[in-house]
């Protein structure tokens, strides 16, 4: 699988010839323009963690210019359903095969309500089995037990965690993740983006290091594999 970070918590993920973008803020982002333009993407699929603008500010528009399915919990494929969107819904524990491969909806702890206020259902992740590979998104989350639970049947190549602090876990929180899913090889992302998540990159590759541990902080548009 490659994996292209396109700044703040979304990604584009080539799996099995298929396009998989996640949580796409990109047009209120300053720092991508002229890096990253959503009239440029194509997905196939596009997965959402939870309603935050932050994460679904772009959903619409792309997913009507291309088509793509979005895929997320009930409530928020119900809501892009009911503006003609394809979307297929999932909720926590699920998995379901797609053309990419295997896709389970797992726990996370945080908020989730769409700009206007209304209901977002239940923030989750997402673990992609595809390749001969394991790829877990945790979405906006703070630390949870529940992360223990994945090892239980996923062998993680590379998980993808927040580590901006104030909203979801910091660099501490997310060493003590790693040890959870046990996965040494970690991007972090959901960091940089605005003041409350400004964080001290020297420091965070330190803790990692410190910890036997690689962290991934790529710049915008660049891709990594598993």
């Amino acid at each position: 699988m490659k994996i292209t970070f396109l700044g703040h918590a979304s990604l584009m993920i080539l799996a099995n010839s298929k396009k998989l973008l996640v949580d796409p803020f990109i047009s209120g982002i300053e720092k991508v323009a002229g890096k990253v333009a959503i009239d440029d993407l194509d997905p196939d699929y596009i997965l959402v963690t939870h309603a935050h603008q932050d994460h679904t500010l772009d959903v619409e528009q792309i997913a009507k210019r291309t088509n793509a399915v979005v895929i997320s919990n009930y409530e928020i494929a119900t809501h892009y359903g009911n503006k003609g969107i394809t979307a297929h819904p999932m909720n926590h524990g699920g998995s379901f095969d797609f053309d990419f491969g295997s896709l389970k909806y797992v726990n996370a702890i945080h908020t989730s309500s769409f700009p206007d206020g209304s209901y977002g259902g239940q923030p989750g992740g997402f673990i992609i089995s595809s390749e001969g590979k394991q790829l877990y998104i945790a979405g906006d989350t703070a630390l949870t037990m529940d992360m223990k639970l994945i090892p239980l049947s996923h062998s993680l190549d590379l998980a993808v965690l927040p580590i901006g602090d104030n909203f979801t876990m910091g660099i501490k929180d997310a060493v003590i993740a790693s040890d959870f899913i046990e996965c040494d090889k970690i991007l972090g992302y959901h960091y940089d983006t605005f003041g409350y998540i400004v964080i001290d990159q020297k420091d965070a590759l330190k803790q990692f290091s410190d910890a036997g541990k690689e962290l991934l902080l790529p710049e915008i548009g660049e891709s990594v594999m598993v």
